[in-house]
């Protein structure tokens, strides 16, 4: 046997039934990933990490009848580093291992991470290692500066791969296609946007009035079949939302619409929303408002992101900017910390009903 040949346990299946049955063997905890699948004619080789029981047996024929179980030579599956330690272990010094991110934003093909002032200078490094880590990674960025601008840019520093900064990624089924040096877009708030979509229902008008490329309006239609409004100022995010909107198929539901939230509150889709969101951290507040005249004239809820330390630094200013306009806060129906900024900075979402 040679160094990088490894035996094992394998099932032999026709290559049409391979993927079917390489499914079922990691449902049922027998797939072996330390060695790679084998081709040979026809045929593939599949690698298990234990002896298969009867049952299970049984389970695998129903996919595919004439499966064999044989032991032969499989080559190693390369080693990939868990993290980024690990990655590095051997080219960094343990004091700039300790200072290595813990975590990074995966987005379609693409890595952004924040760098510590002491690991400057390692960038190429650092990508290198996340690439290897993470092989479908293309493009990595680090962070240069904090979201700002009309268009809640971040600046972005190229440090490896390929400099493209447009990705397609996927959540919750929906692929939404983004521009990072163009649009704000943040795979953090996909549990957060899941969360908001499965309250509304088919019967609503919502409208989305910081949409970015779509990633809430896009996933409500498609999941809820609600009818949705998507406002966005920067023409970038404009343009990749009516391309999300095409590729997603929900052309019927979601209407996007280009232009300042809060003249676009006041005209065109003044008193139409049973829902409004606010997913602009640094400026909801300014703009409820707008929020306040989109809703229909009995009311509905809003959604408002905003930084905060605690939910009591915020909730009264929110009362007051509501009665300002006209409203009133009839309750709140949800408060939550979306994710930390900084230390004890939170960005939080507050679900407020409104008449």
């Amino acid at each position: 046997m040679t160094k990088h040949l490894i035996e094992s346990i394998g099932v032999k299946v026709v290559k049409e039934k391979g993927e079917e049955i390489r499914k079922c063997l990691a449902r049922l905890e027998l797939l072996n990933r330390d060695v790679l699948i084998k081709k040979e004619g026809e045929h593939l080789l599949i690698p298990v990490s234990r002896a298969i029981k009867e049952r299970e047996l049984e389970e695998l024929k129903a996919v595919y009848p004439q499966i064999e179980v044989v032991k032969t030579l499989f080559k190693a599956a390369p080693h990939r580093p868990k993290d980024l330690m690990e990655a590095l272990k051997d080219l960094l010094p343990p004091y700039k291992l300790a200072s290595l991110p813990g975590s990074f934003d995966i987005i379609g093909d693409i890595v952004v991470i924040e760098i510590p002032p002491e690991l400057e200078g390692e960038e190429a490094l650092i990508a290198e290692g996340i690439m290897r880590i993470h092989p479908h990674v293309k493009s990595i960025y680090k962070k240069a500066g904090a979201v700002e601008g009309e268009f809640r840019v971040r600046p972005l520093k190229f440090i490896g791969g390929i400099d493209k900064p447009v990705t397609v990624h996927k959540e919750h089924g929906c692929l939404f296609k983004v521009d990072l040096k163009e649009v704000y877009f943040s795979p953090r708030l996909a549990t957060e946007r899941r969360r908001v979509v499965e309250l509304v229902n088919s019967r609503e008008v919502v409208v989305d009035l910081f949409s970015g490329v779509g990633p809430y309006a896009i996933q409500i239609a498609k999941f809820r079949g609600a009818k949705v409004y998507a406002v966005d100022i920067n023409p970038r995010a404009y343009q990749l939302l009516l391309e999300n909107i095409r590729v997603n198929k929900v052309q019927d539901r979601v209407e996007a619409v280009h232009g300042d939230a809060r003249q676009v509150a006041s005209t065109i889709l003044r008193g139409i929303a049973d829902r409004v969101i606010m997913n602009h951290p640094s400026q909801a507040l300014d703009f409820l408002d707008a929020a306040c005249l989109a809703l229909k004239p009995e009311g509905g809820v809003i959604h408002v992101y905003t930084f905060a330390h605690a939910f009591e630094d915020i909730e009264d200013y929110l009362a007051r900017k509501i009665r300002d306009a006209g409203r009133r806060v009839y309750g709140i129906l949800h408060r939550g910390f979306v994710r930390q900024v900084a230390p004890r900075e939170w960005q939080v979402v507050i679900d407020v009903k409104v008449r």
